[in-house]
C-alpha cells in the first residue's frame, strides 16, 4: 500500500488489531495461566524480532541511555499492561469491565500530557475525551456486572488492571518524551526482554506454569504473537512517532466498541441498541479529540 493510503489508514488498523486482543485471550486462557502465557508469547516474538534483526543488520540504538529508555517503555506497555489485564480477566473480572477500566487511560493521557510534554488539549478535544469515555460506558453498561463479589476478591480483580491503566498510561508518555523514535526492529527485541525477564520471573512465583497445548492455544498464541505483538504494536510506535500523545490515547476509546462486535461475531455475544449507541458516541469522541494536522 502506497505510504500516503497507509498512513491515514494506521490509526484504524491499529484499532482493529487491538481489539483482537481479548478475543485471542478467550481463545487461549483456559489452556494456560495469564503470566505463563505471556512468558511464552514473549520467548517466540524475541525470537521472531531477534532473526529479522539477523537477517536485515537492523541497526541497534547509539547509546545504552536510548537503550534503556526502550527497555522502560516495553516494560510499561507490553509487562505491566498487558500482564495486568491478563491477570485480571483470569481472578474474574469481565473483560468488558476491564476494557472500561482501560478506557479511562485517554483522559489520564491528557492529563500528563500536558505536564510532561508540554501538549495544549483544546476544549475540543477535552469534549471529545469526555465524549469518548461515556460511549466506553454505554457500550459495557449492560455487562458491567460482579455481581456478588467479597472485598478481597474484587481487590484481586480491579487491582491489576489498575495497574495495568496506570502503566499503557506512564508508557505512552515515556515513551513520547524519551524515546519517540526507533528502529522498530532492534526496538521490538530490546522492549520484550525485560518485559519477558519480569513476567517470567513472577510466573515462577506465582504460577505452577502448566500449559495444555491444545490446538485452540497454539492458534491464539499465534495470533497475539504475530498480529498484536508484532503487528498491532509496531503500529502503536508509528503512531506514538508521529502523532501527540493525546491522539494516540484516543485511539484506545475504540477498542471496547470494537471487541463488543467481535464477540458478537464470534461468540454470539449480545449487542444491545444502548452498546451500538455507545459505539456511535465513542466514535464521534474520538473525532472531536483528534487534532488534525496544520
Amino acid at each position: 500500500m502506497p505510504r500516503h493510503l497507509f498512513q491515514p489508514a494506521m490509526p484504524f488498523l491499529f484499532v482493529l488489531l487491538w481489539s483482537t486482543g481479548f478475543i485471542g485471550a478467550r481463545f487461549g486462557m483456559p489452556y494456560a495461566e495469564p503470566l505463563t502465557f505471556l512468558s511464552i508469547r514473549y520467548v517466540l516474538v524475541i525470537a521472531l524480532m531477534g532473526a529479522l534483526v539477523f537477517a536485515t543488520r537492523a541497526p541497534w540504538p547509539g547509546n545504552w541511555r536510548h537503550a534503556a529508555h526502550i527497555g522502560v517503555t516495553g516494560l510499561l506497555v507490553h509487562g505491566f499492561y498487558l500482564g495486568g489485564v491478563f491477570v485480571a480477566i483470569s481472578h474474574g473480572l469481565p473483560a468488558a469491565v476491564a476494557a472500561l477500566v482501560v478506557g479511562m487511560q485517554p483522559l489520564l493521557t491528557a492529563l500528563g500530557a500536558g505536564w510532561l510534554l508540554g501538549e495544549q488539549v483544546s476544549r475540543r478535544q477535552w469534549a471529545g475525551l469526555a465524549c469518548g469515555f461515556i460511549g466506553v460506558a454505554l457500550v459495557v453498561s449492560n455487562k458491567a456486572s460482579l455481581g456478588a463479589t467479597s472485598s478481597s476478591g474484587l481487590t484481586a480483580m480491579i487491582t491489576p488492571v489498575v495497574v495495568a491503566l496506570i502503566a499503557i498510561t506512564i508508557g505512552t508518555l515515556y515513551q513520547k518524551r524519551y524515546c519517540p523514535s526507533f528502529d522498530l526492529r532492534t526496538g521490538s527485541v530490546i522492549q520484550f526482554i525485560p518485559t519477558l525477564l519480569i513476567t517470567a520471573v513472577l510466573a515462577s512465583q506465582t504460577e505452577t506454569m502448566q500449559v495444555t497445548w491444545s490446538g485452540e492455544f497454539l492458534f491464539a498464541l499465534g495470533w497475539l504473537v504475530v498480529v498484536l505483538s508484532l503487528g498491532a504494536i509496531t503500529l502503536l510506535n508509528l503512531l506514538i512517532r508521529s502523532g501527540s500523545a493525546v491522539n494516540v490515547a484516543s485511539l484506545f476509546y475504540l477498542t471496547p466498541p470494537s471487541t463488543a462486535v467481535m464477540a458478537w461475531l464470534l461468540f454470539d455475544e449480545a449487542l444491545t441498541y444502548v452498546a451500538l449507541l455507545g459505539m456511535a458516541v465513542a466514535v464521534t469522541g474520538v473525532w472531536l479529540a483528534r487534532k488534525r494536522s496544520a
